[in-house]
């Protein structure tokens, strides 16, 4: 099976030894994104609104550079540094994944890359 590393300048860098995403057949693996902003590389705010914004918009570049969009997503994972941003993060969440709604786990982390407070990956198949 063809693996294709999937890379593009709308999302961040990656900070470590990985790709933004990787597609195997009809498959997409999105690795973990933080909310920051793909110019500069900073996190967008100290928040988890703007900081969900961000990493959901990250995510749907690098499914969006794969050739995919988000309504072909099957399932989402979410890191939140503090549960009680799990209301928001929703309100967030729905204005991306409107009538589409993938699989989804939302677990609390001790801690997270750059002091961020919100990562989220995803899986789609692009058939």
């Amino acid at each position: 099976m063809d693996t294709r590393v999937v890379q593009t300048d709308q999302a961040p860098a990656a900070i470590g030894p990985y790709s933004q995403g990787i597609a195997i057949a009809s498959w997409l693996f999105v690795s973990g994104q933080l909310g920051m902003d793909p110019e500069t590389g900073e996190l967008t705010g100290p928040d988890c609104a703007s900081q969900a914004r961000q990493a959901l918009e990250n995510l749907r570049q690098i499914v969006q550079a794969a050739g995919c969009s988000l309504k072909d997503v099957t399932a989402v994972d979410v890191f939140l540094t503090d549960m009680t941003n799990f209301a928001a993060f929703n309100a967030i969440y729905a204005e991306y994944f409107t009538d589409h709604r993938p699989a989804r786990a939302v677990v609390e982390v001790r801690a997270l890359p750059k002091g961020a407070v919100v990562e989220i990956k995803c899986i789609a198949y692009c058939g």
